[in-house]
């Protein structure tokens, strides 16, 4: 198992990552969800011993394979695999880059073209083996960059927004190829995303960042704040965008505000009720990660996201462009 534990890292003196523990298991699909600037990307790179923690360490199993005083271990890095938001191609074609990680672990020949020829089918990409970085598009390019990752068959492989720039249909390929992987040969995989419903539809553990740690809720309605001084545990109005949003709290200044998707009740016109926070707007779409549950994005002011069942959704017929009504109590709303 590959795990972080007590980390802090940093740049020029400022904190971007503070995780007590952070464990990716054999065969898990974990997908790192957050916002801009949250910290994922650093996750990844300290994950995949590209960087060394400020504090704390990395383990493999029971042994510390980097640390502030252990040099990343060579052993280890090679059982990770990274591939960046924007991979890098080497020169050459893309069946020279996918063969370029079994050449440098002295796999040549039919056995390192066989392979070669594997990989490459099962990610699609068969057709643009003997093309070259100039050749294609950045979504083909990040289809390349997993593939030649996955050539080598890692335990681990780490993927910062890997579909970023590609296409529905060419996303929930390359995720329907992961998944495959995964289940032929118990590999770890994990993702960083800024999709939400891919993460919730490939994914069996969710994990948000926000401000380099570990948020207790999901990350559909995070919003930075500056919350104005009151008394101790009372009911104030935070402003987010162009609305005023009702939260119980005696903290004040820089925080994050989060709404629980399932705290929020919808509707179509508004009802009476003790929620604080009543907002109006129109569906701007529909979501459905799992059997028997919808994600209604709304568009109040800021978009909101409000998760509800399937039921609900018929009786509301609820469609893009419907009117519609997310209520929800201060006291529903957390500060961290």
């Amino acid at each position: 198992m590959l795990e972080l534990a007590g980390v802090r890292h940093a740049y020029e003196g400022r904190v971007v990552l503070d995780l007590e523990r952070f464990a990716v298991p054999p065969g898990a699909l974990i997908a790192i969800v957050g916002h801009n600037g949250s910290g994922k990307s650093t996750l990844l790179r300290l994950l995949a011993l590209v960087e060394r923690p400020s504090t704390g360490e990395i383990r493999w199993g029971d042994a510390v394979v980097s640390s502030p005083r252990v040099r990343p271990r060579a052993a280890a890095r090679r059982r990770i695999t990274l591939v960046e938001q924007r991979p890098v191609l080497f020169r050459g074609t893309v069946r020279a880059n996918l063969g370029f990680g079994l050449k440098i672990r002295g796999r040549r020949g039919a056995e390192a073209e066989k392979t070669v020829a594997a990989v490459a089918e099962r990610l699609g990409i068969t057709g643009l083996l003997d093309r070259r970085r100039h050749e294609l598009s950045d979504g083909e390019v990040q289809r390349v960059a997993v593939a030649r990752a996955l050539a080598v068959a890692p335990d681990v492989l780490l993927l910062d927004e890997p579909v970023s720039s590609a296409d529905r249909a060419a996303a929930q390929a390359l995720y329907g190829a992961l998944a495959d992987e995964r289940r032929a040969r118990g590999l770890a995989i994990c993702l960083a995303s800024h999709q939400l419903e891919d993460a919730y539809r490939w994914a069996d553990d969710i994990r948000a960042l926000a401000e380099g740690r570990l948020s207790p809720v999901t990350p559909e309605n995070l919003f930075r704040v500056e919350l104005p001084p009151g008394q101790e545990e009372e009911t104030k109005h935070v402003r987010v965008g162009p609305i005023a949003i009702a939260v119980t709290t005696g903290r004040e200044g820089p925080a994050i505000l989060a709404v629980p998707p399932t705290d929020i009740f919808v509707s179509k016109e508004p009802l009476v009720s003790s929620a604080r926070n009543v907002f109006t707007g129109q569906v701007t779409r529909l979501g459905r990660p799992r059997p028997g549950v919808v994600h209604v994005a709304a568009d109040v002011g800021v978009e909101l996201i409000a998760v509800i069942t399937e039921e609900a959704a018929r009786d509301l017929a609820l469609a893009p462009g419907s009117p519609v009504t997310f209520a929800f109590k201060a006291s529903a709303v957390r500060v961290f």
